[in-house]
């Protein structure tokens, strides 16, 4: 079922299960060559969250500010975006630009993602997609502009949201994890993978 909310659009129980371990047994596979990390915010805090990515390009952060990155903070190359992730661009954008990134974050049951725009991306005539894996999580959307009035959803597994359009430098963030809402993930959590276009 797909429907949007404040220009976000939400595609509902868009993977079933199957499709939905098949992921899950990719992401495996990129973790491996590249395994998770925490992040540090320009001030020294770390993030919440634990992340890792594929594709040209990752995603980090530390004293010297958010960025994307040719390679892991280990020095190795980001690995490959799985297949089964780029079909699922493919078929919820039908364009023929692929992403470059397929940041993959890590949400344990305390975890959270504050407000936040995606907007360190070159062209933002680009969506950017979201999967939703293993627990439920809150998802907060907002404006183009901080403040004003916010919408929340809890995102299950398997939802995708697609942000374009007027939503694609809206705020959003992740307030809390339903813990336990899912049996995807065998120690519990929620993987988040968000496919971005970098240049």
């Amino acid at each position: 079922m797909k429907f949007s909310v404040k220009g976000f659009d939400i595609h509902a129980g868009y993977l079933d299960v199957a499709a939905q371990r098949a992921l899950l047994g990719a992401v495996r596979g990129v973790v491996a060559q590249a395994p998770f990390f925490r992040p540090q915010m320009p001030n020294g805090r770390p993030m919440s969250v634990r992340m890792s990515a594929s594709g040209q390009f990752g995603w980090v952060s530390d004293k010297d500010g958010y960025r994307y990155a040719p390679s892991h903070p280990s020095g190795v190359a980001w690995p490959s975006i799985p297949a089964e992730v780029l079909a699922v661009w493919q078929s919820v954008t039908g364009l023929e630009r692929q992403p470059e990134c397929c940041l993959i974050n890590y949400y344990s049951a305390e975890a959270k993602m504050g407000l936040h725009q995606d907007r360190d991306e070159a062209d933002m005539q680009w969506p950017v997609v979201s999967i939703s894996l293993g627990d439920e999580g809150l998802f907060r959307m907002g404006n183009v502009t901080r403040g004003g009035k916010t919408e929340s959803m809890w995102l299950k597994s398997g939802d995708v949201v697609v942000m374009g359009g007027d939503s694609r430098l809206a705020y959003h963030g992740v307030d809390r994890i339903r813990a336990g809402s899912s049996k995807l993930l065998p120690k519990g959590g929620r993987l988040n993978l968000t496919l971005r276009v970098v240049t």
